[in-house]
């Protein structure tokens, strides 16, 4: 894989219904967003829940199409769809605001709300970090969520990030400002999580 460019290389012949897995988890795979990915994840963005969750504002299904052709050719993100063994998309995740120089980068992870509750973000947030500090040379990695954001602060405890601070009224969204909780996890601390990684999983068609 070349550094700092996950997307370009993601190789391999591991498949899910098509689409080339880059890493595995326990349960899920990640393969690259593409650019008819864009409706799915316009379904997903537009969901109420997600939006207040992330913060985030509805986009057109044509603006967020151009965004995904955009960050394809970014070399300081990596995003990628969540799959089930039998392709199932069930959530989205990115490696963002790559610094190779410092070592760092932002994670961003949405789980589709009708697969909520299952394992799947917590899995899918281990094979990310996995796959940052596995085959990346990063040393930081930076998770921010609204503070009220339990499922996601669970997720996060979960793979091993550390709470690190509140940015005070950091986010805007329907009309409120909303405090974000800042996460943290250093190269060192995942080296010393007492788990399976994700390039330990491997192979054929097991999850």
């Amino acid at each position: 894989m070349t550094t700092g460019d996950a997307n370009a290389d993601c190789g391999g012949d591991e498949t899910e219904a098509d689409r080339v897995v880059c890493v595995r988890g326990r349960s899920v795979g990640l393969a690259v967003v593409e650019v008819d990915d864009a409706e799915l994840l316009h379904r997903w963005r537009s969901d109420p829940v997600a939006a207040h969750e992330l913060g985030i504002w509805p986009r057109s299904l044509g603006a967020l199409r151009e965004r995904v052709e955009r960050d394809a050719e970014d070399d300081s993100r990596d995003d990628f769809l969540v799959l089930l063994p039998d392709g199932t998309p069930v959530g989205y995740a990115a490696l963002s605001d790559q610094d190779m120089v410092n070592g760092s980068a932002e994670v961003e992870l949405m789980t589709a709300v009708e697969h909520r509750g299952r394992g799947y973000g917590t899995d899918a947030l281990d094979a990310l970090v996995d796959l940052a500090f596995g085959e990346l040379p990063l040393h930081r990695l930076v998770a921010e969520t609204h503070t009220s954001n339990a499922p996601a602060l669970a997720a996060l405890a979960r793979s091993g990030f550390a709470r690190e601070g509140v940015s005070r009224a950091a986010c805007f969204h329907r009309g409120r400002r909303h405090d974000l909780a800042v996460h943290s996890l250093l190269r060192p601390e995942w080296e010393r999580l007492e788990r399976r990684r994700a390039r330990e999983v491997g192979g054929g068609s097991d999850a």
